[in-house]
């Protein structure tokens, strides 16, 4: 079973992306959390036979750990405590030097049109671009539950994803895309907004 929770909130002036999901090829629950779109640190709990501690891992309770990872991430932010409770930190200097699978939203000014929101994403490892790159794109949007797509790289890296969506709700909207590629991933979260 997939199963995932994101969060958005608020501490002092910064806007924290919380993300939780079970990573079955790792055998991993983990909360990244994101600032403007950059993975700042992580909280992972192994689970299986390989991991010291092995709790049922049934879906019904591996989601409801994953609830309370979730959970503890969020709090950790709202008391101002995040770092004391990740397990991994990432300054920006340390993101900017290590090359890894990146994401770029190609066509971010003119995307809305004739009640469509139509994203073009490109994804590279290293500057190079990557073929089949799984891409799951998350819309939220308000007064509607969130709609989930799923699309893979052509061969130059590109692909494209389109949702329908009322132009009025763009300035509350948001999209979290991951690209997954060789047993990695990259997640961008975009803020929407309507044209001016």
């Amino acid at each position: 079973m997939i199963f995932g929770f994101n969060t958005d909130i608020r501490h002092e002036d910064t806007v924290y992306h919380v993300q939780s999901e079970a990573r079955e090829g790792e055998q991993l629950l983990q909360t990244q959390v994101f600032v403007r779109g950059r993975c700042i640190g992580k909280r992972a709990i192994p689970y299986g036979p390989g991991a010291g501690k092995v709790f049922p891992a049934n879906d019904q309770d591996m989601e409801k750990r994953l609830r309370e990872l979730h959970r503890e991430v969020v709090d950790a932010i709202r008391d101002g405590k995040l770092d004391s409770i990740l397990d991994k930190r990432e300054t920006q200097e340390a993101l900017a030097a290590v090359k890894e699978l990146d994401l770029e939203w190609i066509n971010a000014s003119s995307v809305h049109s004739s009640g469509s929101l139509t994203m073009q994403i490109r994804v590279t490892d290293g500057g190079a671009t990557v073929a089949g790159a799984r891409l799951t794109l998350r819309f939220a949007r308000p007064a509607a539950a969130p709609y989930y797509a799923q699309v893979l790289t052509d061969a130059k890296g590109h692909a494209e994803m389109s949702v329908q969506v009322d132009e009025k709700s763009l300035h509350d909207s948001s999209v979290v895309v991951q690209a997954s590629f060789a047993g990695r991933t990259a997640t961008r979260k975009f803020q929407l907004r309507a044209a001016m």
